[in-house]
């Protein structure tokens, strides 16, 4: 804990209403809640809760995997800057990384790659069930019910504290995410599914499943397939967000990981989740040109209208992924020409970073802003943004379940509320 304030000490609370004093340990900055339980009237009183709605200063657990300092844009897989791992490190290894502590060596990374290639097949029935969506169904919808649909194949997943089997559905999941994207990206446009490739990267075989057609042989082009891999990188982890705090919570119950993954995804479905960056293109799109970017603005200040794409619940300065994006997505438009909307995206980031407004709201661009333009001129509909998100997200996921089954400490999630509803009530007229 070398970045945080670790004093220990104590916290001494005063209960005016009983003018009792109590001395609550203070550890890695923190109090335990339980602590709080000894705060009472009577002997009858159940004791002290916290209220802490959407968990916004409240921690869950402890963790070794990522770090974030939101006041100074820091983000970490353990203890390694996002920018170096997105510039040096390929995906898989960052993956390799979260789950093992360490970075693989060279024939770590290899044996590691060449496992994940392995298991990107799924069961032919896979396809089956896919098929049995209607054709304009939700990518993420059916990748959502695929997920939790592959517990049903692997019912040996149910021993989740059987290390070796808990290791098999983790490769598994990793590599088979990539094929119920596109196979799911492929149901939904009327195509053939197009099977992995094992001689291709991982981004690479992605993208050779989502666009294959006729040629025999798919070749992606380098730098979308390394534009793809950073992006993956990038959204990787990050600590206890929505759909992490999910994967967590359901696998508390000791249910196979597919089926906590599944929550998971759906968590990451909503549109304040992984749905964010579609809605900064429908922002771009509803500015139209950058003419019209400072009425929006103003209009963003009357509290008329949302600035999608600004602003996050951690960082407060800026956030660290966005300025990787922004490298990406020069080398990406030269491949597939400049995309119009980001003419509109600059003016609208350089008109909002010089406003008092924004700058005093602490408002600045986050990783949604930039991705799903790169996302659509690599060829992406916007309902595959949250499916991209779950393939990067995936082994995040995966690392953030493994440490909450091996922490003792961990129960099943069962959190506390305060009942506001109705006192003791009874049915009036005699019983019948």
């Amino acid at each position: 804990m070398t970045e945080q304030i670790n004093q220990d000490g104590v916290l001494h609370v005063t209960d005016s209403r009983t003018g009792r004093s109590y001395d609550l340990p203070i550890r890695d900055g923190a109090i335990r809640a339980l602590d709080l339980r000894q705060i009472k009237v009577s002997g009858e009183d159940f004791g002290l809760l916290s209220y802490d709605p959407a968990f916004l200063n409240t921690a869950s657990c402890k963790s070794s995997i990522t770090f974030i300092d939101g006041e100074r844009g820091i983000l970490r897989y353990r203890g390694y800057p996002i920018e170096e791992l997105a510039r040096r490190a390929s995906f898989l290894d960052v993956a390799y990384l979260l789950l093992h502590g360490e970075l693989p060596g060279k024939e770590e990374s290899q044996a590691w790659a060449s496992e994940i290639a392995h298991h990107t097949y799924v069961h032919e029935n896979v396809k089956k069930f896919i098929d049995g969506f209607h054709h304009d169904a939700h990518p993420m919808g059916i990748l959502v019910s695929t997920v939790a649909a592959l517990s049903t194949f692997y019912p040996e997943a149910k021993n989740v504290s059987d290390a070796a089997r808990q290791r098999e559905q983790v490769i598994r999941l990793i590599a088979k995410m990539p094929t119920l994207a596109a196979f799911a990206y492929r149901h939904a446009m009327g195509l053939p599914y197009a099977y992995p490739d094992a001689e291709l990267s991982y981004a690479g075989n992605f993208l050779n499943m989502m666009w294959k057609m006729t040629e025999p042989r798919y070749q992606p082009d380098p730098v979308l397939e390394h534009a793809l891999d950073v992006l993956l990188t990038l959204h990787a982890d990050h600590e206890q967000n929505c759909s992490t705090s999910a994967m967590r919570v359901v696998g508390s119950s000791q249910v196979d990981p597919y089926s906590a993954a599944a929550a998971a995804a759906a968590a990451l479905y909503g549109p304040l989740h992984g749905g964010a960056n579609e809605q900064v293109l429908r922002m771009l799109s509803q500015i139209g040109s950058v003419e019209n970017v400072p009425a929006y603005i103003e209009r963003v200040k009357r509290g008329e209208l949302r600035m999608m794409g600004f602003g996050h619940r951690v960082y407060k300065n800026f956030d660290p992924r966005a300025t990787i994006i922004k490298e990406v997505a020069d080398e990406v438009f030269q491949v597939t020409g400049r995309n119009p909307m980001l003419d509109v995206a600059l003016e609208l980031e350089r008109v909002a970073l010089a406003d008092d407004y924004f700058i005093s709201h602490k408002l600045y661009p986050n990783v949604d802003f930039y991705s799903g333009i790169i996302y659509q001129a690599m060829g992406f509909p916007v309902t595959m943004f949250p499916v991209l998100f779950a393939i990067g997200r995936m082994p995040g996921w995966l690392a953030q379940w493994q440490e909450g089954s091996a922490d003792p400490e961990q129960k099943i999630s069962r959190p506390r509320q305060i009942y506001v509803g109705q006192g003791l009530r009874h049915l009036d007229g005699p019983s019948s």
